[in-house]
């Protein structure tokens, strides 16, 4: 009997078979290609994708369904934001790779964005030469490049004195449409439910630091964080220039004393960049942001995420 499978939309029953596929399918990779373990608290810790992408409006998720089985063999996630369209984890039972089941959901997830008018955008491995083929056949087009950096921080925290350093405070949702004006200015793009999000802080696992012009007049930059069993990771944010993103990048570092969060730096800031290797910081791995249709032009310095995916 031939192989076939159904795209439908991802429903509140999918929710523990795609965890448990986000799991194995991630961990299966980075096993096989760098010997490393993912999420290994199990398919528990990564529900929190799910849940997180069912939160945020405008987001939501379809699954791929082998007809025979009636099994989730493939799932994917997609953000519309006023201003473009976002793909999230992508992801494909092993036993069922080669099958075109992420190219189908691809196309899906294409017209979608096709129907509403708007570019989609992605942040991919550059490391995954099959997704970047995937993606780059589909008329994506990478244009930014980021190093992904782990830190250490030391038990007492980073001890370096920066002079935007006390710039810095915690968001209140009062900064929401100073935050949503930065990043217009900085990326053209505009996300405003999901800092919203991220400063209300429904599942405790969020952090939002900002911090101000000097002449008081609007902010010059944010920079969230998550922390939570799946993922522990700085972004997403911006800022106008090195300096501001350097305070930002060591008061959210300062805030988890022990632990070794993950960030992506952007290349093209040979400042920031510097700054990150004199805290420790080791790279483990090169993103691509991509996109497919009108390509941002940034004036600033941006971090992306994958918890929801940005840019």
């Amino acid at each position: 009997m031939p192989f076939t499978f159904s795209i439908r939309k991802m429903q509140s029953d999918d929710r523990i078979a795609v965890a448990g596929l986000i799991c194995l399918s991630t961990s299966a990779w980075y096993e096989s290609h760098f010997g490393l373990r993912r999420f290994i608290g199990g398919p528990r810790t990564t529900e929190v994708y799910y849940d997180v992408y069912h939160s945020l409006p405008g987001s939501s998720g379809i699954v791929a369904i082998d007809d025979y089985s009636e099994k989730v063999v493939g799932s994917c996630f997609l953000h519309i934001r006023p201003t473009h369209v976002s793909l999230g984890i992508m992801n494909v039972h092993p036993s069922y790779a080669g099958k075109g089941i992420a190219s189908a959901m691809l196309r899906n997830i294409i017209e979608s964005a096709e129907r509403l008018n708007k570019p989609l955008h992605l942040v991919s491995s550059a490391m995954n030469l099959d997704s970047f083929s995937l993606y780059n056949r589909a008329g994506f087009t990478p244009y930014c490049l980021y190093q992904d950096m782990r830190f250490t921080v030391p038990e007492e925290g980073y001890s370096v004195c920066l002079p935007e350093a006390s710039q810095v405070r915690p968001a209140t949702i009062d900064d929401l449409q100073g935050i949503v004006e930065l990043e217009r200015q900085i990326t053209g793009l505009e996300r405003p439910q999901d800092y919203q999000h991220f400063i209300e802080n429904p599942e405790l696992i969020w952090s939002v630091s900002v911090l101000e012009n000097t002449s008081g007049d609007g902010l010059a930059g944010v920079l969230c964080s998550v922390c939570c069993a799946a993922t522990h990771m700085i972004g997403p944010g911006c800022a106008v220039d090195a300096d501001v993103a350097k305070a930002l990048l060591l008061n959210q570092l300062n805030q988890y004393p022990g632990r070794s969060p993950v960030v992506l730096i952007p290349c093209s800031s040979g400042e920031l960049r510097d700054f990150a290797y004199t805290l420790g910081g080791k790279n483990i791995e090169i993103h691509f942001a991509q996109s497919r249709g009108e390509i941002p032009v940034f004036k600033g310095l941006t971090f992306p995420t994958f918890l929801p995916e940005t840019l």
